[in-house]
């Protein structure tokens, strides 16, 4: 089960606790007994109980039989998920948006076992906000400055503009110094990450990822993303030789247990500067954390 992406109409079940309901995609056939039969007796039960309902609304009962690529909704059962033992400051608050400095190892939104530990629920449970939403996402790996919107009605203006490169965003990172590499340059390549590999990889073709690299000094690096590609910064900074310091991803992939966090990604969401898409104002906003 998952959580309905950006983009599709509202969900019949409004968000609880923080989270929306699971969009189930269907075989075709008797609901109840599919659903026993991919998700367990669990979902059966809610079919019993009521809390399950279709595009439009309405309630799924134990004899109900829908179509091949009908859509159901129901609220999933959250697995135990470890605390991240980090605060997620407020940087900036209006009608409009919500702009956070979020921490290491919290992900964005729901996706996979990251669920109630995302900063999309932990930020609409603190603020009792619903409708709140992410305007762009960072890596759980990655610190730094996130916005969100409030409202629906604003939602698609600013995730367009994320979208089009509209945004000015820097990073800051620490690696290794390699006194061989000539820096400040330009790293151009095609990324592509598919579904269930860990890391994404470059292969030929036409670029589609594009950083700007800079030593600023000491081994902290500024990097200045002009597309957005998952992962663009670890790939392109693990490319030069000089991967981040903290990757467990890049070049290797390191096993690290769920409650480690002794040794964060050395990589924050510096900056994020744009036009504002309603007002024409010109925002700013800075994170207020370090590297170590």
């Amino acid at each position: 089960m998952r959580a309905a992406p950006r983009g599709r109409r509202a969900a019949p079940l409004p968000v609880r606790d923080g989270l929306g309901p699971a969009r189930v995609r269907l075989r075709g056939g008797a609901v109840l007994v599919e659903l026993a039969d991919r998700f367990g007796e669990g979902a059966a039960a809610k079919v019993l109980d009521g809390e399950v309902v279709t595009s439009d609304g309405s309630v799924v009962g134990a004899a109900t039989v829908l179509p091949p690529g009908a859509f159901v909704y129901l609220y999933r059962e959250l697995r135990e998920e470890v605390p991240v033992p980090f605060d997620m400051p407020i940087l900036h608050r209006d009608d409009d948006i919500i702009v956070v400095d979020k921490p290491h190892f919290l992900a964005t939104m729901p996706r996979g076992g990251h669920v109630a530990q995302t900063a999309l629920v932990r930020l609409r449970r603190q603020l009792d906000m619903p409708t709140l939403s992410p305007a762009h996402r960072l890596d759980r790996l990655t610190a730094g400055v996130l916005l969100f919107t409030t409202r629906r009605e604003v939602r698609g203006a600013y995730q367009t503009m994320f979208a089009r490169s509209l945004v000015h965003k820097t990073y800051l990172a620490r690696a290794g110094v390699n006194p061989d590499i000539e820096l400040p340059r330009v790293l151009s390549s095609r990324i592509i990450k598919r579904r269930g590999q860990l890391q994404a990889f470059e292969e030929p073709g036409e670029p589609n990822a594009e950083t700007r690299v800079e030593h600023i000094g000491d081994g902290v690096y500024r990097l200045t993303p002009r597309t957005g590609r998952t992962h663009q910064l670890r790939v392109h900074m693990a490319a030069l030789g000089i991967p981040i310091t903290g990757d467990t991803l890049y070049p290797n992939v390191i096993d690290v247990a769920p409650d480690d966090f002794s040794q964060p990604l050395q990589l924050i969401a510096h900056s994020l500067e744009f036009d504002d898409p309603y007002s024409g104002e010109r925002r700013a906003f800075v994170s207020r954390r370090s590297l170590a």
